[in-house]
This record gives structure tokens, sequence and C-alpha cells, in this order.
């Protein structure tokens, strides 16, 4: 294929302009002795302006990826770019953070080359972002659209091997801010990046910058984050900064035991209760045992979630524990322990009523609550004594 006469045109004014162009293995200098081309696999020196054009028209990925990040997208160093570039596993173009650190973050796979990446994005290439799929394509031949240039198509991970045709298509990234509201039963989502984003939706043909502000909607400020730390500038806040900064009914929050803090960040900064992994700890210097999870954008902070709730885990954990005595059979005993877990994790609308034999089954429940508990709903317990 054939690099476009324009876009070759505009590659030469660059060069002219600012005396070397280079993106992505392609290099263009001007030299006293002529022009000097590069690839990874060819380079050639000496070359006359004629010769140079003629040169570069048999590299029409290289030209043409030049225009698309230098020309349609720009913003060198900014979340957006370095985003649109992970989205088609591009080099990250990161100067702050060293080759080591970036290469070991969890969201960074091997870079493909421009070849390798025109390949794939002619059939379309995949990433996923918390629970959703992108797909970074290259926009069929138009009059109106330079070659190169490159559309964005977004659903959730589960419509992803799905038919286009049974979605509901939406091409306004404001859309997906109604979208993220509510869970597939129609309950509201406090928490944006939990794990229960509803499906049956797509986003396509948006642009590069269309996109960013799509995720956005969905994750907020996920994107922004996930750019600061991998230059190595997120500034994180840990659990005793931020409890300590609290004022009014959350003044307490400082009380809350550190193994209060653990069991806190066990029950709601998990994977399986939101998508963002936790980089904050107790402390600068005092981690928490619990691992922060795996997920592509980091949390720096407790979320507005967590602080609410500790406020109620300290309260309840300022009460003096007792001791009290009540009759169970040994099923009824490990009964208690599954409705506890059932609704821990969730499960309780996946239990059918004819399946007696899990213990947080309804009918179960209601059983067990007709034996043991009296007329006015309390356990039937004799508190035997209080505790120093």
């Amino acid at each position: 294929m054939t690099a476009p006469p324009a876009s070759v045109a505009a590659l030469l004014e660059a060069v002219d302009d600012d005396g070397a162009v280079a993106v992505d293995g392609l290099r263009v200098g001007r030299a006293a002795d002529g022009y000097a081309l590069e690839t990874p696999d060819e380079e050639w020196t000496g070359l006359a302006a004629d010769d140079l054009a003629d040169a570069l028209e048999p590299l029409s990925d290289y030209v043409t990826n030049w225009r698309y990040w230098e020309r349609s997208v720009g913003g060198e160093g900014t979340a957006r770019r370095a985003f649109l570039r992970w989205c088609e596993r591009a080099p990250l173009e990161l100067e702050e953070a060293g080759d080591e650190e970036t290469a070991a973050h969890p969201s960074v796979d091997d870079p493909l080359s421009v070849p390798e990446r025109y390949d794939a994005l002619r059939d379309g290439l995949d990433r996923e972002w918390g629970q959703l799929c992108l797909t970074a394509r290259l926009v069929d031949d138009a009059d109106d659209d330079p070659a190169g240039e490159r559309v964005y198509d977004l659903w959730h991970v589960d419509d992803a091997d799905g038919d286009l045709a049974d979605l509901e298509v939406y091409d306004d990234p404001r859309d997906a801010r109604e979208i993220a509201t509510y869970d597939e039963d129609g309950r509201y989502r406090p928490l944006k990046t939990a794990p229960t984003l509803p499906s049956g939706w797509a986003f396509t043909g948006l642009s590069g910058e269309e996109l960013v502000e799509t995720v956005e909607f969905f994750y907020p400020a996920t994107v922004a984050n996930w750019h600061r730390e991998l230059r190595g500038t997120l500034d994180v806040d840990h659990w005793t900064e931020t409890a300590e900064r609290q004022t009014g009914i959350y003044d307490v929050l400082d009380e809350l035991p550190r193994e209060g803090v653990e069991w806190m960040a066990e029950a709601c900064c998990v994977d399986s209760q939101c998508l963002r992994r936790r980089e904050w700890e107790f402390d600068e210097d005092d981690a928490l045992d619990v691992d922060g999870g795996d997920g592509p954008f980091p949390c720096r902070e407790p979320c507005s979630l967590v602080v609410a709730a500790a406020r109620k885990w300290t309260i309840l954990e300022s009460e003096q524990e007792r001791t009290y005595e009540l009759e169970l059979t040994a099923s009824e005993y490990n009964q208690l322990a599954e409705l506890i877990d059932a609704v821990a994790e969730g499960r309780t609308d996946e239990i059918r009523e004819a399946d007696v034999n899990d213990g947080a089954n309804r009918y179960r429940a209601r059983y067990l609550r007709a034996k043991r508990f009296d007329e006015e709903g309390n356990l039937e317990a004799r508190r035997i004594d209080d505790r120093d």
C-alpha cells in the first residue's frame, strides 16, 4: 500500500519546520548532506527532498501512523494520548517512569510494532478496562477520513462476542452516565467501579476524545489516575491520613482499630467488590495484609463509600464484647455461617426456593427464625457475662 500524498506532504512539512520527527520507530531528520530516514528495518541517508518523498511512499503504515498521533491525537504527555496508545498496545512514551517500572505495571503488555498494530487494527484490537471491552480499529476507506484514522467501539465485556444488533447502540458519551447509574436489577450503583455494570449496550464509531470521555463517565478519574501511576506521580492518601482529616460526624474514623481497617479492606476493597486496585495502606510504612486487587486502574485513597461505612464500623467496634449462651443444633450452627456467607457474597438471589439443602434458602431461614426467635424478633439467647 502506498502512503497517501497528503500524509507524506504533511510529514515533510513537519521535518522542514522542526528539523526532525520521530514516532514509533519512524525517524526522519534533516542534515547538511540531505535528509535521513530510518525505520526499525531500513535506513537511508543523504536523501534529496524528492528522494525522501519516494522513500516514504511504500511506508504507508508508518506515515499514516505518524499523521494520526501527531495531527489527529496530539497532546503529547497527556493521559488521553497515553490511554489511546494503550488501547492499541503502542509504546506509552513515558519519560518520567523507567522502562522496568512501566513494564511491570499490571495494565501494560509488550508493545506491538507499527506493522503488527496495523494488522491487528484492521480486524479490531480489543482491550479490557474493568467491565468495559474497548475495540480500536482503522476507519474504513472513505473520502472524508484520512488514511490511518482510528475509531473506537465500546461495550460490556459480557457482550463482546455477541451480535451488535441485539444491543442498544449509542454514540453520545454522556449516555454512559445514565447506563452506569443502575445495575441489571435497577438498583442504584453508589460505587461506579463496582463490578455491577449492566450489559446490553454499545458505543460505536467514537473518536479518541469521545472514547476517553465515555470511559470517564463509566469509571470517573480512572484514566487520569492510571496515567499518574504510570508516570510515578500518583499521590496516595493512606488510611491514617484520610481518617485524621475527617470532621463532623466522621471525626471518629481515627478511632477504628487497625485490625478493623484490615477487616474493612477485606470487606470492601477486593476485586469482587471494586475493580480499582487499592494502593493505599494503613500508613505509608504500615501495609495492610489484605491483597489490593488486580485491576488496571489504581485506588489512591479510601473512597466516600468506605469512609461512610467506616464510621458505622468505628461505632460498632467501640461496643464491649459480651458472652451469650444459646441453643443450636450442629446443622443450625452451620446454617448461620451459610446465611452470613450468602449475604456477604451477594448470592441470596441465586438460591432457588426449592433448594432447601442450602442453609441460606429462604424457607430454611424462615424456619430457623420461627424456631429460635421470640415474638418480638429477638434471638433467644442468655447473656452470661461481660468481658473485660
